[in-house]
């Protein structure tokens, strides 16, 4: 741990923190395909915008609104996409967060050049969805009812993935010692989340087979590890993140069992949405942000903070991460 400070006022930042490796690769896809429009590449022609982008390209609006702004246009389902654009070739980008085979066979019915940024960890999941169904497993898939990541990971097999969002609900499933079992989850959840209620499926299912690798990422692992050792040293948390993601809803849950009693711990996403009530007599607030947000929203929120007269700072270093993926094959050339 390293750090500045007179013992006041202080910041406890935690690091790592912001952009993993599989969010920083769907983004860098579409600012790649918008460069390359810009640089007069013909699906920029004719009143067509340079790309679509299915769904939030990651769960943070800023970086939403900044795409937007450079002339990527979203959309919820491809129905909105024109077919004059799907005739032109204008690329249609798959979000980090993976789409079932029903989106992608939507795409290839109507001729769209799709660029699929999922990322290769999710990739991971359903691959193993597919092996495992032809194994002849049937599979227990613990996530969040209604996540994209999780559409996309049951919809590869939606007779024989069931989804699970808590222990309370492994009551609810039902199989026959016979039935081969097997377990996957979301890659942004929460691992102490995890941890109960995949010792309620061993209780209930001793039989089910665990995934050769854990399926929640590293970054998901690493920043929940760095925001709990933050906790410990502070009053106050603030993370960093849109309410839609996931692993950012988690770093708050994370850091409120960090704190216990102790303090609260807020999610905001920048820092037009601190509260000044929230820092009445507390001492140290812990800053970390979920895997989709800017660096720079942190900083507007340590300068807000700075303002407030939190003026000590350091930082509390868990694991140094150096995963990079790179992009989509018909895009590295463009690089």
């Amino acid at each position: 741990m390293t750090g500045i400070g007179d013992g006041g006022k202080r910041i406890v930042l935690a690091d790592p923190r912001g952009f993993c490796a599989g969010v920083d690769r769907a983004i860098l896809t579409v600012q790649t395909i918008l460069k390359a429009a810009d640089r007069g590449a013909a699906a920029g022609d004719g009143g067509l915008p340079p790309v679509y982008v299915r769904r939030q390209i990651v769960h943070n609006k800023h970086v939403v609104e900044d795409l937007a702004k450079q002339g990527a246009v979203f959309v919820e389902e491809l129905s909105e996409v024109p077919d004059e654009a799907v005739a032109a070739g204008v690329p249609v980008v798959f979000s980090a967060h993976g789409v079932s085979p029903t989106v992608k066979g939507e795409a290839a019915a109507r001729g769209m050049h799709v660029v699929d940024a999922t990322c290769p960890l999710v990739s991971k999941v359903h691959r193993e969805v597919l092996r495992f169904v032809k194994e002849g497993y049937e599979i227990i898939y613990i996530g969040h009812r209604g996540h994209d990541e999780a559409v996309g990971v049951v919809g590869e097999a939606p007779d024989h993935v069931h989804l699970i969002e808590h222990a309370s609900d492994v009551d609810g499933l039902d199989f026959s010692e016979d039935t081969k079992l097997v377990l996957l989850t979301q890659t942004t959840l929460s691992v102490d989340e995890t941890a109960d209620t995949i010792a309620a499926l061993k209780d209930r299912f001793p039989w089910i087979a665990m995934p050769p690798n854990s399926d929640i990422c590293y970054a998901t692992s690493n920043r929940q590890a760095a925001v709990k050792l933050v906790a410990e040293q502070s009053d106050c948390v603030v993370i960093v993140g849109s309410a839609n993601s996931s692993n950012s809803v988690r770093l708050v849950e994370v850091a409120q069992e960090g704190l216990g009693s102790r303090g609260v711990a807020h999610r905001v996403d920048d820092a037009g949405d601190l509260d000044d009530s929230w820092f009445d007599g507390v001492q140290a607030v812990g800053i970390s942000s979920g895997a989709s947000v800017p660096d720079e929203l942190v900083g507007g929120v340590i300068d807000a903070l700075q303002a407030m007269g939190y003026t000590g700072m350091h930082a509390v270093e868990t694991i140094k991460e150096n995963m990079h993926f790179v992009l989509p094959a018909e895009l590295r050339s463009r690089r």
